[in-house]
């Protein structure tokens, strides 16, 4: 495996931890490195590249970015968000993964692309619930702030740093870990 491979590994699963936060933005930033040419993406994925993707996931971004403030839409948006980032954290890894074969991509895409941004998308849909069931709704543009500064932070990191991508969802994940840990139920004995 060469370092090129890995690191087309690390921006996948960096992108694919972003998708859990904000299901457009880590698409539009790589449709933005693409078509600036910042990162070559693989052959079948170029289109993501051109500045109809990058205007069409420039607006679904803006779009995503304020429903999250709006605290019974946010809700609605994260039932139908949850599916989405599983399919969107797989694409990203299958348009980034560079000289593997088909199988090992694909696979690695559904299990490290599409399982980090659904724990992370599902993890942040239970917090936004618990936040609207205990403030009202009153705290969830807060949560929105943080998830979608995460979510252009992991992105920017992704590209332009893949290792420290990578750190980053790893600590991301031992918090959300921890968290879940911390508040499941205590089995009785």
């Amino acid at each position: 495996m060469t370092s090129e491979t890995i690191i087309s590994i690390f921006l996948g699963i960096g992108l694919a931890a972003s998708v859990g936060f904000r299901v457009f933005l880590p698409l539009f930033a790589l449709s933005l490195a693409s078509y600036f040419n910042v990162w070559e993406l693989n052959e079948q994925w170029l289109w993501i590249g051109s500045l109809a993707a990058v205007i069409t996931l420039g607006v679904a971004t803006i779009v995503e970015i304020f429903a999250y403030f709006i605290p019974w839409l946010d809700n609605l948006l994260d039932g139908i968000a949850v599916p989405m980032a599983a399919i969107a954290g797989t694409a990203v890894m299958v348009s980034t993964v560079a000289n593997l074969d088909p199988v090992i991509t694909w696979s690695l895409a559904i299990i490290a692309g599409g399982g980090t941004a659904t724990a992370i998308k599902s993890a942040g849909a239970t917090g936004r619930l618990a936040s609207t069931a205990t403030t009202g709704g009153l705290a969830n543009p807060v949560v929105a702030t943080v998830e979608t500064g995460t979510a252009v932070v992991v992105s920017v990191a992704s590209i332009f740093a893949p290792i420290l991508a990578a750190v980053l969802v790893i600590i991301i994940l031992t918090i959300i870990f921890k968290i879940y840990r911390s508040v499941r139920p205590k089995p009785k004995t």
